[in-house]
């Protein structure tokens, strides 16, 4: 079974950073999945069940989060002992959101009016400054260990990743 004490680089075996070997993470995640599977504890007992259950679970939650850009970051500053999921902490710097509402209105625009050729434009910038900010994050985090700037970056990259996603709505809506 899993060691439950460990966080998730620990429990993959993969460097505590941002920039992450996804090859590495995958195997890691196959392995541990086959070792733990509540399939191959079917006719054990009820307590090793649950454990494999709860086993499995961890693994999987810890795979959806070293995966994910957005998810890693946070991680990465919750260990740093930053509360990175207050609700409250939404502040971006004015030009960001100036230009974040622009781009959301000209989403809008384009999707009312069924452009899909606009929209898959829009979707290209906003996933290549989403590109940009995991380049920062990287450097941000893996280098300089500034957790507060890179705080700042992250809801910004989330903020993109949001944005990313509502543009290919609005591309499979303009398809239909």
């Amino acid at each position: 079974m899993i060691d439950f004490s460990r966080n998730h680089f620990e429990l993959f075996g993969v460097p505590a950073q941002f920039r992450i070997d996804e090859l590495a993470l995958e195997r890691a995640y196959r392995a541990l999945q086959s070792e733990v599977h509540p399939d191959r504890h079917a006719s054990a007992s009820d307590a090793d069940r649950r454990m494999s259950l709860q086993a499995s679970a961890r693994v999987n939650e810890g795979y959806r989060t070293l995966r994910d850009p957005v998810l890693r970051a946070e991680y990465l500053l919750s260990l740093q002992g930053l509360d990175v999921k207050d609700e409250t902490d939404t502040a971006l710097p004015f030009d960001f959101l100036e230009t974040a509402l622009e781009r959301r209105e000209a989403v809008s625009d384009a999707a009312a009016a069924g452009d899909e050729r606009a929209l898959e434009i829009m979707l290209h910038e906003v996933r290549k400054e989403s590109g940009e900010r995991e380049r920062e994050l990287e450097r941000l985090l893996d280098a300089e260990h500034a957790w507060e700037t890179a705080h700042e970056k992250v809801r910004e990259l989330k903020f993109l990743t949001k944005l990313a996603q509502d543009i290919d709505a609005a591309i499979a809506q303009a398809e239909t």
